[in-house]
């Protein structure tokens, strides 16, 4: 909490700078209407899950300080809340990993506390804490309400469920599974309910968004344009700046792909592994990261969903993976910080963009490599057990 507390204050970051706002702007702008009546979905378009609403509402309600500066400390909390989760999943001599986490700030900068992205971070936090500490029930319901905020941790479900089923038996997956379902539907179906144009159009606009200009895809392309390969058309639609264009589309879809490709690899990995707690630390690292880098928007506020995660790979690895994610983070804020407008007109800025893209998808072969070489190690096993036990079976 210290380090959290010291990398915040710290000037690139701008904690305190009431002009560093970010999207604080919008999120007080819901919550002025949330405040004042107006129903979200049906009253005015909200772009964000329903789960996100407390984090547009409790810095609205606060007395005193501006809402930007609670929205700020609420991140704060939400990013000290991560560590003591994190360390709590690690358990043992290695808790001390977590206090990396409190290095967020001082790598990415100011857009650290401008966005609500560590309120879905230490639901999945503590979603994970509490299913490796066998409280499946509590890890499945914090996993519903992490998803209601934010989509994104929807790629951990088949993980736990495969954990569950291994660590507690097939009647309690069906349980846990059961109890997903109610929490993510009481949650999210009074709102479609009230609103189920709005709540569909606010799914629709996530998934039907196009190639973003710091994605993989387009980082590739921008990096042709520098190379006099391609001509970029970029269009500013869905809140972002988009590659439009046939050879964008086929990009999109390709990526999408792979995306699919490799989220079904990490569960797989994980479903003919030993399906223990450090491989479903790791395998969770996976899945986010696959969904995160092949995904068609990676905005700079997407990396606080990796650092969470990232110190909890299993064995020695996490060093690799601890460093290959602080170097991720460093490139995206030397243009997050004020350069952003270089990507969008495609100048040379699009190398570090890429550069950061790459990093990311060597992180993800690091931390999918351990979960193959532990399938692999556990097909072989049973072979050396009878080997060793002169031919007869266990």
């Amino acid at each position: 909490m210290i380090l959290l507390g010291a990398a915040a204050a710290l000037p690139n970051v701008q904690f305190g700078d009431a002009n560093n706002r970010g999207d604080t702007p919008l999120y007080q702008q819901y919550g002025d209407n949330l405040r004042h009546g107006q129903l979200p979905y049906r009253d005015f378009f909200d772009e964000y899950p329903p789960g996100a609403l407390p984090m547009f509402v409790v810095p609205d309600i606060l007395p005193g300080a501006s809402f930007t500066f609670w929205s700020k400390s609420l991140q704060w909390l939400c990013a000290a809340g991560c560590i003591a989760l994190a360390a709590a999943a690690l358990r043992g001599r290695v808790r001390w990993r977590a206090a990396l986490i409190g290095l967020t700030p001082l790598l990415l900068g100011r857009v650290t506390f401008t966005r609500f992205d560590f309120w879905p971070a230490l639901l999945t936090a503590a979603a994970v804490a509490a299913v490796v500490l066998g409280r499946s029930r509590i890890a499945l319901a914090l996993l519903a309400l992490a998803v209601a905020a934010k989509e994104y941790p929807a790629v951990l479900l088949p993980l736990f469920l495969l954990y569950v089923d291994r660590s507690a038996g097939r009647r309690e997956t069906k349980i846990v599974t059961a109890v997903f379902a109610v929490v993510l539907a009481a949650v999210v179906l009074p709102f479609a309910a009230l609103g189920p144009g709005g709540v569909a159009y606010s799914l629709d606009v996530q998934f039907r968004r196009p190639l973003q200009v710091e994605s993989l895809g387009a980082s590739l392309l921008l990096a042709l344009h520098r190379l006099g390969a391609y001509t970029p058309h970029v269009v500013s639609t869905y809140g972002s700046q988009n590659l439009s264009g046939s050879l964008a589309v086929g990009l999109a879809v390709l990526t999408t792909l792979i995306e699919l490709t490799a989220l079904v690899a990490v569960w797989v990995f994980f479903a003919r592994g030993r399906r223990d707690a450090g491989a479903l630390l790791t395998a969770c690292g996976a899945a986010v990261l696959a969904f995160v880098v092949f995904g068609k928007v990676l905005s700079p506020q997407y990396m606080i969903w990796l650092v969470p995660l990232v110190p909890l790979v299993a064995g020695r690895a996490w060093r690799p993976a601890a460093g290959l994610l602080a170097g991720a983070l460093v490139l995206t804020q030397i243009w997050s910080q004020s350069r952003y407008h270089e990507v969008v007109a495609g100048q040379s800025i699009v190398w570090v963009v890429l550069a950061r893209d790459l990093l990311l998808v060597a992180l993800f072969a690091l931390t999918a490599g351990i979960l193959c070489r532990a399938r692999l190690a556990s097909t072989a096993s049973p072979a050396a057990h009878r080997t060793n036990s002169s031919g007869r079976l266990a």
